[in-house]
């Protein structure tokens, strides 16, 4: 950290409480925004910007943007990727500074109702592990100045400040995944060693008595609950068994779980299923909408199979504006009219009510059934 380069006392307050917010509570995506916010105001910039790169690093897909108005922002339309000279700074992991932007021989000009800049100042975020999770970026100083070497040890501060912030979210996620997975585990061993063998038990019992001599409509009785204790002990086995098979979610992000079920669906059942992924899934979305969101698109894949007779289904998972969307389009027999929905798709609803989104199946446009389940809090 660059303090030695920041002699102003009062930038390096800032800095210093900034780095104090990493021990905060609060959201992420709330975080990253005051961290955007107090490095702008600090350096004197009219503009600044977090850009959050994709997965691989290639561009980025995200931003979170100082001194533009809500209007501005519209009117400019698509946000940048990271080509021309903030790809410069992404590609590089080095700092930039520009008295001209438009003199630089990688600017690529701005698009159409976008603010004239002038001056600029990039930055690298970089993960603990050196891996780019995005680009901290100023433009145009209020006095009409270059950004200075002080300026640029300041928004470095800044932006190992919101390295570190993203490094300790991520690192809570694993935690409560990890401890998620020990009470998954906890709860199988308990309906195996508990729950079956006691229903064997009784099982055992009821057999015992179906020697007895009993009248014929009291041994169909006994037979039938025979029966429904069996059904029951096979429901309780497939439980441990999804309950087991999620221990791997921890050491993956969210992409990862959820290529993980499209290849169970594709390989053990023979169903082919494409997926498309956009947006910073893997270090915005929290464990919460995350397990949520693999619930949903279980129970989903899970449909399809049983009813839909599909002979392609197609998902795509998609964070744009602070939602959560996850389409799933099958090509099956589509919805029967006058159906009741089911307690499976009543559980999709209130997962997503949960989550402050909305959820809806429609017919698809070239026949069988469309549907779209968002979700707006993503802790």
């Amino acid at each position: 950290m660059p303090f030695h380069r920041v002699s102003d006392p009062e930038r390096l307050h800032a800095l210093i409480e900034s780095m104090l917010l990493i021990e905060s509570e609060l959201d992420l995506p709330v975080l990253l925004r005051s961290i955007v916010s107090v490095a702008s105001e600090l350096a004197g910039a009219r503009y600044g910007a977090l850009g959050i790169s994709t997965s691989d690093g290639s561009e980025l897909n995200q931003f979170i943007a100082y001194g533009l108005t809500a209007e501005e922002q519209r009117r400019i339309g698509d946000l940048p990727t990271g080509h021309g000279l903030l790809g410069g700074v992404l590609h590089d992991a080095k700092s930039r500074r520009s008295p001209h932007i438009d003199h630089e021989p990688d600017s690529v000009g701005f698009p159409a109702n976008h603010p004239t800049m002038t001056t600029f100042l990039g930055v690298p975020v970089l993960s603990g592990d050196g891996r780019v999770f995005g680009t901290l970026y100023l433009c145009d100083r209020l006095d009409g100045e270059v950004f200075s070497e002080e300026d640029e040890a300041l928004v470095e501060g800044f932006g190992r400040a919101a390295s570190l912030i993203v490094d300790k979210a991520l690192l809570r996620a694993q935690l409560r995944e990890l401890t998620l997975t020990e009470e998954r585990e906890r709860m199988a061993r308990d309906l195996h060693d508990t729950v079956i063998q006691r229903l064997f038990a009784v099982g055992l019992s009821l057999q015992s008595v179906l020697n007895s001599n009993l009248e014929p409509a009291s041994r169909e009785r006994v037979t039938s609950s025979i029966d429904d204790l069996d059904a029951t002990i096979r429901e309780i086995r497939t439980t441990i068994f999804e309950i087991t098979r999620e221990r791997t979610a921890p050491t993956a992000g969210l992409r990862g779980r959820v290529l993980s079920i499209i290849g169970e669906v594709t390989t053990k059942l023979d169903l082919p299923v494409d997926v498309t992924f956009e947006g910073p899934l893997d270090t915005v979305v929290g464990p919460t909408a995350s397990d949520h969101l693999i619930k949903v698109l279980r129970e989903l894949l899970t449909n399809i199979v049983r009813h839909a007779s599909a002979t392609h289904v197609h998902v795509s998972i998609e964070l744009h504006g602070g939602e959560l969307t996850v389409c799933v389009a099958d090509d099956g027999v589509g919805l029967h009219p006058g159906r009741t929905p089911g307690r499976g798709l009543r559980n999709l609803a209130d997962r997503a009510q949960e989550l402050q989104g909305s959820f809806d199946v429609t017919p698809g446009e070239s026949g069988g059934t469309l549907v779209l389940w968002t979700a707006r809090r993503l802790d």
